[in-house]
């Protein structure tokens, strides 16, 4: 099992940013994914500036490096900036949208089909294999038992399966919107929004009228209130046929998230439960533990 540490989701400055890479160079990580996938409008970090910070880390890790496209292109400019992505010249790259993928395969490029796609059976799989896709990320609210019925479909329609990449921690992507949550949330424009997302290297907790914690808003994208924890769930996650697992990065407390997963994929015991939420892998509402949905 290999291990990856996906795109930052959050909107952190340019010395922070930086700051968590040199911490995860030295992580024991296989893949390590650059780039911005929720806002165009977060400009600390461009593309040279990613291209940059992995030539860096190409001389102090060991893992692979891929580039993460938006997963929400809505504007002309945003084209032209994911055509310029997919042809760097230099790393592989993740698509989270049909127009990176098209791309992509126009230009016989081999890329990752991120979670944003939505691909949910054998015959999606199949068109996207045929187009270049060498790696899936399941989208997020896939349980384990729909990758064993996708891989069976693949397998009868004679596709080899790409790698298999779990989301397998941290706060689950759920939607995108035109609009920006976080601005309307400090009253201001989307135009004008002063890039109020850094006020919140973890998004925005929010509430549902009875006071539990129901999302988290991250400018124009919806992520989970609670952090999902799949680590548990470690030896259903191998026998999905799961080649790495996701960890999706965090403010503070990624070392030791790392650390966690890599004793376990070493072979230690993984614990019993976990704090966060793992309902979407055990075909329940994703804001569940297994414990609460009566599975263990």
């Amino acid at each position: 099992m290999k291990l990856s540490l996906g795109p930052v989701l959050f909107y952190w400055d340019r010395q922070h940013t930086l700051d968590f890479y040199a911490d995860m160079a030295g992580m024991p990580l296989d893949v390590i994914y650059l780039g911005e996938t929720v806002c165009s409008k977060r400009r600390d970090m461009g593309l040279d500036d990613w291209l940059g910070l992995a030539r860096e880390l190409k001389q102090q890790s060991t893992a692979q490096l891929v580039l993460s496209g938006l997963a929400l292109v809505e504007a002309a400019s945003e084209l032209s900036s994911l055509r310029r992505l997919c042809e760097n010249g230099e790393l592989l790259v993740e698509a989270n949208d049909m127009g990176a993928v098209q791309y992509l395969s126009e230009r016989g490029l081999p890329f990752v089909g991120g979670p944003a796609l939505n691909l949910y059976n054998g015959h999606a799989l199949a068109e996207l294999v045929s187009s270049g896709m060498q790696r899936w990320v399941p989208p997020v609210e896939i349980s384990g038992t729909m990758i064993r019925d996708a891989r069976a479909q693949l397998s009868q329609i004679g596709v080899a399966m790409p790698e298999i990449e779990i989301f397998a921690y941290g706060h689950l992507p759920l939607a995108y919107s035109a609009r920006c949550f976080t601005a309307r949330a400090e009253n201001r424009p989307k135009d004008d929004c002063q890039f109020c997302c850094q006020n919140y290297p973890e998004g925005i907790p929010l509430l549902s009228q009875e006071g539990e914690a129901l999302f988290t808003i991250n400018g124009i994208q919806t992520l989970s209130a609670s952090v999902s924890n799949l680590l548990a769930d470690y030896p259903a996650l191998v026998d999905s046929g799961a080649e790495l697992l996701r960890l999706s990065p965090r403010a503070s407390g990624m070392i030791e998230v790392v650390q966690a997963f890599d004793a376990v994929r070493k072979g230690g015991m993984p614990p019993l439960a976990v704090d966060g939420c793992n309902g979407y892998w055990h075909g329940q509402p994703g804001m569940l533990r297994a414990e609460e949905a009566g599975l263990c």
